[in-house]
């Protein structure tokens, strides 16, 4: 199928243009062109008004659509969260799992090597080689220690779906993230205790970035940085972090911004309701908890999220769309996802001026 997609503004990921439209073939962007070169044989969908961007990118969501997917496991439970998710805006996700047993890891191994999705990435373990003194929500009785030995095994049979695993950088060694490395996992530091020297430390072993940037990890102090102080100073490390006022003070997000600049990237942490097992989440007004009252996840989207860091965190637009795709996309090494290009995947968020979501596009089929 060959269509142009039009709308008033369209953020490419480098470039803000008008007047501009976007050639699709079948699932891949073919061409951008001024709207006056648009081919005769071509079905236009217009969005007058509207703003035309990458599809929004979520590395750290765990639940939707009536689902929390760690303890639903199923193909059913995978294709209710994906749907949501799409409907809310965000095209491209993995799948957050906190910290569980092997036994439900391998459930979750199977659900999505055979119930492939196209805006499903792969999985984000949060886990089990975390620290039990910053383990958060995370139910302690499922960290462990870190072994090499169970490592690949876990690995070898997750069989390419896991994409990024959490850990705490000083209970793990080099040869340990090493091992991560060469499965070509990404890993992040978070839910840990390190201090300034052990968080650099990880990073030079192969760390690429940081989980939730503030929470679950030692603070940000004036005698020792911690691991926040580490990924500011680090050249390369990303970070990312929950735009929702409440995980992060929005001051604090303008802050880390600044000193961050293109490392920093959004993630939603959304969860949803669910009594009993091992991650009992509460819906509140604004966020998620335990039924103790600590906080477990947000109820935020990738869209609301771009909106709070320009209205509450003084970030341009079109920055905050690149936290929420561009970014992202270069984390997970992607060479055709994230940006408006010649030869990308067709994924596309479609908002109006109030961020309300119009349309959403994924491999060049409309969703909504």
């Amino acid at each position: 199928m060959l269509y142009a997609l039009k709308a008033s503004v369209i953020y490419t990921g480098d470039e803000i243009l008008s007047g501009k439209v976007v050639i699709i073939d079948d699932d891949i962007i073919k061409d951008v062109v001024d709207d006056k070169d648009i081919p005769g044989n071509v079905d236009l969908a217009d969005y007058e008004g509207c703003v035309v961007t990458p599809g929004l990118i979520d590395l750290q969501i765990a639940g939707g659509g009536g689902y929390l997917f760690s303890e639903n496991p199923s193909a059913v439970a995978l294709k209710a969260m994906a749907d949501s998710i799409l409907k809310s805006g965000t095209t491209a996700f993995l799948i957050a799992v906190p910290t569980n047993s092997f036994d439900a890891y391998r459930k979750m191994f199977e659900v999505l090597k055979n119930n492939p999705h196209p805006a499903v990435l792969g999985l984000h373990l949060e886990g089990p080689y975390i620290n039990k003194e910053r383990g958060g929500a995370h139910n302690t009785k499922f960290i462990r220690k870190a072994d090499k030995k169970e490592l690949r095994t876990l690995l070898d049979e997750a069989g390419g779906v896991i994409k990024m695993m959490t850990l705490a950088p000083e209970l793990c060694d080099k040869e340990f993230i090493e091992l991560l490395n060469d499965y070509g996992i990404i890993v992040a530091a978070g839910h840990s205790k390190a201090n300034f020297e052990e968080a650099m430390a990880g990073f030079s072993r192969g760390v690429r970035t940081s989980t939730h940037l503030f929470n679950a990890m030692t603070p940000l102090h004036h005698r020792d940085p911690g691991l926040p102080g580490a990924t500011f100073l680090s050249e390369n490390a990303y970070a990312s972090i929950i735009a929702d006022g409440i995980h992060v003070d929005y001051s604090v997000v303008s802050l880390a911004k600044k000193i961050m600049k293109e490392r920093l990237f959004l993630v939603s942490d959304a969860v949803e309701a669910y009594n009993g097992g091992a991650y009992p989440h509460v819906a509140q007004n604004d966020r998620f908890t335990l039924p103790d009252g600590t906080l477990s996840g947000s109820r935020l989207s990738m869209l609301q999220a771009v909106r709070n860091c320009v209205e509450y965190a003084g970030i341009p637009l079109d920055e905050a769309l690149r936290m929420a795709s561009g970014y992202p996309a270069r984390l997970m090494g992607s060479v055709n996802y994230g940006f408006i290009k010649e030869g990308y995947k067709a994924n596309f968020t479609v908002f109006d001026d109030h961020y309300s979501l119009k349309q959403v596009i994924v491999d060049g089929r409309f969703c909504l």
